[in-house]
């Protein structure tokens, strides 16, 4: 693949080359074009090429060998890390039965909380959806997420009636980098009566957010109903 873009720092490589990992354009155990064919492709120096490609390394996404080239790490991830769940496959992998509804769904410009986070500006494209995930029909997770159209236009022809944001993003917009955050939260009165539960009801609060190169994707807040423990292995 080629491209016309010319990424000057080390960081946009890395992004670049994370992102042909995650969408499998590399897949494990592929060998990488050479750091002079990369640098040549990108438009950067070698240099930049080489401090990506460490960077990476680190990580845990690429295999470095003197005289054996770099390659597509078989098993990529070895450091702690945290996939993003599909909540239907989470919630069958559990033995229950999976039901899902969308509660609202509009275009609109996002609040300054949004543009923090996504790092957009107050006059972008949004899309702001509320839903709720169900496991043998009794709330399990209420979701409330905004995804920025400019990064991903495909959404907004996307049917979320019949399949959830949570999942469609997964299937339809690979992101590069993102970051997560866990805590407990008490339960709002909108919060309570989704989750059929009592206000101030102490609940465990994930909110997480990705990015598609130097695109903010989505955002998310997800509530879970109480007595939700999460389970992860390393």
């Amino acid at each position: 693949m080629s491209t016309t873009t010319e990424l000057t720092n080390w960081q946009s490589v890395h992004d670049e080359v994370l992102r042909r990992i995650h969408t499998r354009e590399w897949k494990p155990g592929d060998q990488i074009p050479k750091e002079v064919e990369l640098a040549e492709e990108l438009g950067c120096a070698r240099a930049t090429v080489n401090r990506a490609l460490r960077e990476l390394a680190t990580e845990g996404f690429l295999d470095r060998r003197r005289k054996a080239g770099t390659r597509v790490a078989t098993h990529p991830v070895r450091r702690a890390g945290l996939d993003i769940p599909v909540i239907r496959l989470e919630i069958e992998g559990r033995g229950q039965k999976y039901a899902y509804a969308l509660l609202f769904r509009e275009r609109r410009s996002p609040p300054p909380e949004i543009c923090a986070n996504l790092g957009v500006t107050p006059d972008s494209d949004m899309l702001h959806i509320t839903s709720l995930h169900l496991a043998d029909g009794k709330p399990y997770m209420f979701e409330e997420r905004w995804v920025s159209v400019a990064a991903t236009p495909e959404i907004v022809d996307a049917d979320l009636s019949k399949i959830s944001a949570n999942e469609w993003l997964v299937l339809h917009a690979p992101y590069t980098k993102g970051d997560i955050s866990f805590s407990a939260v008490l339960a709002s009165e909108n919060e309570a009566e989704i989750l059929r539960t009592q206000k101030n009801e102490p609940l465990f609060l994930i909110e997480r957010t990705t990015w598609g190169g130097e695109k903010g994707i989505t955002s998310a807040r997800l509530v879970f109903a109480p007595g939700y423990r999460m389970h992860t292995a390393l």
